[in-house]
C-alpha cells in the first residue's frame, strides 16, 4: 500500500514543521559550535534492527522480520548505519524444551547464520553500515528470559565459549571491508549475580576483568581481519567509559537513555509496578531530581573527553519507550542529539519498527501519517534528520 498523495504531503510539511519546532523551543544552532575534536568513528546515524535479539525461534518469523523497503527507507531518509543485536542461543541447536547445557553453547545451526547473512548483505546493499552485536553472550546479558549455564565475568569456560562466537563470526566475515562491517562485542556489560532476576542489582564489571574479555575476543576477531573495526559497549549497562580499554585500538560506544525517568517510563523491565513510575518531564524535577540539558552534559562529559583523547565513540541505542509523552520525547532526544552532533559522535534508536521506533510505535499521543501501510512518526523522523 503506498501513501496517497496528500499523506506524502502531510509527511513532508510535518517533517518541515518538526524540525522548526526544535530550533524554535531555543536549541542552540550547531552552526554556531566551534569545532569539535574528530572522532576517530564515524557519525554514523541509524537505527538497530531486532530480527535476532530473542533467544527463542520466533512463532510468526515474518512478523518483525527487517524488509528490503526498510532498509531502502533508512537510506532514503540519510540513514547510514544498522546494528544487529542477537542472542546467541537464537542461532544455535539444541533441545528448547530445557536449559541449555555447556557443552552445546557453541552448536551453531548454519541456517540462521545463513539468515544473519542475509541481513549483513541487505543492508550492505544499502550502504549501510552495520554494526554486529552479542545482546546476550555466553553467560551474560543484561535482561533476564534465558536460562544462562554459567557466568562471563566468574567462568573460564563462559569466557572460552564468548571467544568461540566471535572467532566464528570472524572467520564468516573475514572478507568483509571494515567499512562496511564492524563488531560490538557484548551488550551493556554489568555484573549480576544472580543472572535470572530481571531486577537484580547491576553493578559496573571490574574494569580488569572487563579488559580480559574484551582483550581475548579481540584477539580471535584480529587474527580473521587485522583491520575489523571493534566496538566496547559502556561499563555498568553501558553507561561508563572503560579506561582499561583505551589502549586497546578497540572504540567504545554510549547510551542515550539517561535518565531513565524520561527514556524508560512506564517500561516493564525496569519498573517492577509500572504504575509508580513518576511522571517524566523536560526539563524539570522528576522523583526530586532536577534534569535538563545541564545535567545531560555532565552525563556525556567522559565520553566527550574520550573523544578527545583519541578513542572512537560512537551511541549504539537510545530513544524513549512509547509511554513517554511524545513532546517530552522530542524536547529530550534534542537535547541529546545536539550535544553528541557537537562532539562528533553517532547515535542509533533502539529499533526502526517498535515501540521506540519511526514505524508503529504503538503510541496513542500523536498523529501518525500513513507510510506504506506503516504508521510514522514524523515528528521524529524530522528531528532525527536535523541532525
Amino acid at each position: 500500500m503506498k501513501p496517497s498523495k496528500m499523506n506524502r504531503r502531510l509527511f513532508v510539511k510535518n517533517a518541515s514543521i518538526a524540525a522548526a519546532a526544535v530550533t524554535l523551543t531555543g536549541t542552540k544552532g550547531l552552526a554556531s559550535f566551534p569545532q569539535a575534536k574528530k572522532n576517530k568513528l564515524p557519525r554514523w546515524k541509524g537505527f538497530n534492527l531486532l530480527d535476532f535479539f530473542s533467544p527463542a525461534i520466533p512463532r510468526n518469523p515474518g512478523s518483525d522480520k527487517t524488509t528490503g523497503d526498510d532498509l531502502k527507507w533508512m537510506a532514503d531518509w540519510g540513514f547510514d548505519f544498522v546494528r544487529i543485536p542477537m542472542a546467541y542461543p537464537r542461532y544455535l541447536s539444541f533441545d528448547r524444551t530445557r536449559d541449555i547445557k555447556k557443552d552445546e553453547v557453541c552448536n551453531f545451526d548454519p541456517k540462521v547464520l545463513e539468515e544473519v547473512d542475509q541481513l549483513i548483505f541487505m543492508a550492505n546493499n544499502h550502504k549501510l553500515h552495520v554494526s554486529l552485536n552479542l545482546h546476550r553472550g555466553p553467560g551474560y546479558c543484561i535482561n533476564a528470559g534465558f536460562h544462562e549455564p554459567f557466568n562471563l565475568w566468574k567462568d573460564k569456560e563462559a569466557q572460552d565459549a564468548f571467544y568461540s562466537h566471535w572467532g566464528m563470526w570472524a572467520e564468516r566475515y573475514k572478507n568483509i571491508d571494515s567499512g562496511k562491517l564492524s563488531f560490538d562485542l557484548l551488550n551493556e556489560p554489568a555484573f549480576i549475580e544472580d543472572m535470572n532476576d530481571q531486577y537484580a542489582q547491576k553493578v559496573p564489571v571490574p574494569g580488569e576483568i572487563y579488559r580480559k574479555v574484551a582483550e581475548g575476543a579481540s584477539k580471535v576477531i584480529w587474527k580473521a581481519n587485522r583491520d575489523r573495526l571493534i566496538i566496547a559497549d559502556g561499563n555498568s549497562g553501558g553507561s561508563n567509559v572503560i579506561p582499561e580499554l583505551t589502549d586497546l585500538n578497540i572504540a567504545q560506544s554510549c547510551r542515550a537513555y539517561y535518565p531513565h525517568y524520561v527514556s524508560h517510563y512506564q517500561a516493564s523491565w525496569v519498573w517492577k509496578d509500572p504504575s509508580q513510575a513518576p511522571m517524566p518531564v523536560w526539563p524539570g524535577t522528576i522523583d526530586g531530581k532536577q534534569f535538563g540539558r545541564v545535567q545531560l552534559e555532565e552525563f556525556y562529559k567522559p565520553w566527550i573527553e574520550l573523544v578527545e583523547k583519541g578513542v572512537g565513540v560512537h551511541c549504539g541505542e537510545g530513544g524513549c519507550y512509547n509511554k513517554t509523552p511524545h513532546p517530552v520525547f522530542l524536547a529530550w532526544l534534542g537535547d541529546i542529539l545536539d550535544i553528541l552532533t557537537l562532539h562528533n559522535i553517532g547515535y542509533a534508536l533502539w529499533n526502526f519498527r517498535g515501540d521506540f521506533g519511526i514505524l508503529d510505535s504503538r503510541r496513542t499521543d500523536i498523529e501518525y501519517t500513513d507510510w506504506y501501510g506503516h504508521k510514522l512518526d514524523s515528528k521524529l523522523l524530522g528531528l532525527l534528520k536535523k541532525y
